[in-house]
């Protein structure tokens, strides 16, 4: 069985669902140009404001984040594209000319009416697919760049300043999952009369501090600041917004936050994601990554018996309902898979901290003493061989 990979998004067709997000990856013409002949259906430009001469970078940009040895995210203190208005557009015109099958949609930033209109139609004239607007950035607020925005109600004014000007042209709201009310935000999107929305923006975040010299990271002569958390700690956030945006409005979402895989962008479709963009695991593996993700997913749906990705998109939102909905009087316990464990008993000690002491080490391997269990599942939670299992109690 044939499967296909097409999706419509905002009225556009996309040979896959995966699109570049902004980045230092979507800001050089030579990759960009790249990663369409790899394979990426579309890419977002790296957010451009009308005055880009007043960014000032500071260096290093970008921190690691781990949790043990494991990668967990990346922070940055990135600002704007240092790109001016012309270059993007004659970045627009050069990717259009060369594909026209792909999705050039430039990111824009501003303060004013007058600069959001201004920077949308220049863009939309080069030829831009889509206009994605960037509301929430405390860089951009700080350096004038943009007005510190998170209200439905200037959210919705914005997105209706740019739907003036760009005739058929489809606009998309980028949110942040630091809005008071993500959900009230994107209602007002939809009422503005813009046609999606992409969840989320990075996250406001600290990566550290270092415990010899006091200073947290990133340390920029002795200062730091705060940034922007993306990667695969965002994700359970990304999906959550995801999803109560798919459940209470009508309008095409582009997800973003922690997809790194072809499973995770499977989740992100299912819960009601239209398309895919991806940042931090293209930083980390490089634009080649489009071949897996294309393949495993395309897999996955001919596994399952899905033949289109209509067939996927918003699939698992029936199952999500409120706590109150949840089915009560069902009894688990935890049955220990022996062949799997290695007996280092930090289940033992996850259930005895959590209360129950419903797990002891007995010839160095647990055993769970059925009568105490309650099946809360906090044991498995803790394992990382996963030879923990919740089942019917006999």
């Amino acid at each position: 069985m044939n499967v296909d990979l097409s999706v419509k998004f905002c009225g556009l067709k996309l040979e896959n669902p995966f699109v570049l997000a902004p980045s230092p990856s979507t800001d050089n013409l030579d990759l960009l140009i790249q990663a369409f002949q790899a394979g990426w259906a579309g890419a977002v430009l790296k957010t451009v404001a009308v005055d880009s001469s007043i960014v000032s970078r500071v260096f290093p940009l970008v921190m690691r984040i781990e949790q043990g040895n494991s990668f967990i995210g990346l922070q940055n203190i990135d600002l704007v594209s240092e790109h001016s208005v012309e270059d993007v557009e004659h970045i627009i015109v050069a990717l259009k000319k060369r594909f026209p099958n792909k999705v050039v949609i430039p990111s824009i930033m501003a303060s004013t009416r007058e600069d959001w209109q201004s920077l949308a139609k220049r863009f939309v004239d080069a030829g831009a697919d889509i206009i994605e607007c960037s509301i929430w950035c405390p860089h951009g607020a700080e350096w004038s760049l943009c007005s510190m925005v998170q209200e439905p109600v200037g959210t919705e004014q914005i997105a209706r300043w740019v739907k003036e000007v760009v005739g058929n042209v489809p606009v998309v709201i980028k949110l942040s999952a630091q809005d008071s009310d993500i959900m009230a935000t994107a209602a007002a999107v939809e009422r503005s009369g813009a046609d999606g929305v992409c969840a989320i923006n990075t996250i406001k975040s600290i990566t550290g501090v270092n415990l010899s010299t006091l200073i947290p990271y990133p340390n920029v002569a002795g200062l730091s600041t705060y940034g922007g958390l993306s990667g695969p700690a965002l994700k359970p956030i990304a999906l959550r917004c995801t999803a109560e945006i798919a459940q209470k409005v009508d309008l095409d979402i582009a997800a973003s936050g922690g997809i790194t895989t072809w499973e995770d962008g499977a989740e992100f479709l299912l819960l009601g994601a239209s398309t895919l963009q991806l940042c931090t695991a293209v930083l980390r593996f490089g634009i080649g990554i489009i071949r897996d993700l294309t393949q495993g997913l395309a897999g996955w749906m001919k596994e399952m018996g899905f033949q289109s990705l209509t067939d996927v998109i918003g699939r698992s939102l029936p199952y999500l309902v409120e706590h109150s909905q949840l089915p009560r009087g069902i009894q688990f316990v935890a049955h220990i898979r022996k062949e799997v464990c290695d007996g280092c008993g930090i289940c033992s000690t996850a259930c005895r901290s959590g209360g129950h002491d419903a797990i002891s080490m007995a010839e160095e391997l647990p055993q769970v003493t059925m009568n105490r269990c309650i099946g809360c599942g906090l044991c498995r939670a803790m394992c990382s061989l996963k030879a923990i299992i919740l089942v019917r109690p006999t």
